[in-house]
């Protein structure tokens, strides 16, 4: 079975088949990372393009690690030293680049729509890998990836999502990848971060976090989006932790092997407690190792080499 399309640049627009088609293909890439070469040839051949407009360490470096060790040619494309800076526009840089026998363009952009748009004017494949508030698909392919690998079941998984939902693209990629799997979302946090009309997604809603906590299995804390949110949603980090920090009485609610994930970059004593980030509940470093295997899945369904 192939992925019958061009593109990845929502979760929303993916079915559960083609969810379970990219766990599927990263299951076998995950055994390539663990080998003393760490490289197949499946790649070889094609140039993958990493197109960031917005700083990122895991994101970039991962579907870099992803390329290379498919053997394909890796371009690292900073827009402060393109030609963006004199004015030309996001489509006619991609155009250039494609000029260039381009296969696949991975874009981050502060925009969303960005790579919908950027999908929509080049015949190469293109990743979102995060526009916006819109999505960040890879990221909760590499978390569904994770619950998969600790042997979890998607359907009535009871999922609680704490912190920034209004801000946070990993959120909106995870209630779209988990509703569809089956799970059950709840959504944790003060009212100026719960986005309008999240309950038309299928999630339930909660701003008291004891009571959203109790016997769920995965807790995913999301980091505070600062940089994103232009004014204070809340009156002091302090109060804020106090009300939605992820401690280890708090991570007593949930089931007894519950499992703590975090997007990255963690804002220790902030979101989550250092003694729950380091504990074995937390899976925070397994999803940054899935990351690159489940990338390596994406890229490889994506070039047409399958």
């Amino acid at each position: 079975m192939s992925l019958k399309r061009k593109d990845l640049t929502s979760i929303a627009s993916l079915s559960p088949d083609e969810i379970m088609l990219i766990l599927e293909t990263a299951d076998s890439f995950k055994e390539v990372t663990g080998r003393e070469i760490k490289k197949v040839p499946a790649l070889r051949g094609k140039t993958v393009v990493n197109f960031f407009f917005e700083p990122s360490t895991r994101t970039r470096t991962s579907f870099e690690l992803a390329a290379k060790r498919l053997s394909a040619d890796v371009i690292n494309f900073s827009p402060s030293s393109s030609s963006i800076v004199k004015g030309e526009s996001l489509l006619d840089t991609a155009r250039n680049i494609e000029a260039m026998q381009a296969d696949i363009i991975v874009l981050r952009h502060p925009s969303a729509g960005a790579a919908e748009t950027l999908a929509r004017g080049v015949k190469s494949s293109v990743i979102n890998a995060g526009d916006g508030w819109h999505e960040h698909p890879t990221q909760a392919l590499l978390d569904l990836f994770t619950l998969r690998e600790k042997k979890l079941e998607f359907k009535g998984l009871r999922v609680a999502i704490v912190g920034d939902l209004a801000h946070s693209r990993v959120a909106r990629s995870n209630i779209y990848a988990l509703t569809k799997l089956g799970a059950e979302v709840r959504a944790v946090g003060p009212p100026t971060m719960i986005p309008a009309c999240l309950e038309k997604l299928g999630v339930r809603v909660y701003y008291d976090m004891d009571e959203a906590l109790r016997g769920v299995d995965v807790i995913m804390m999301l980091r505070l989006q600062l940089e994103r949110q232009g004014r204070a949603l809340f009156p002091t980090i302090r109060e804020y932790s106090r009300l939605y920090g992820l401690t280890a009485d708090r991570l007593r609610l949930a089931e007894p092997d519950a499992l703590v994930m975090h997007p990255g970059p963690v804002n220790r004593g902030v979101e989550i407690a250092p003694e729950v980030a380091d504990s074995f509940a937390s899976v925070i470093l397994d999803q940054v190792t899935n990351g690159v295997a489940v990338r390596m899945g994406v890229l490889y369904l994506l070039s047409g080499a399958n």
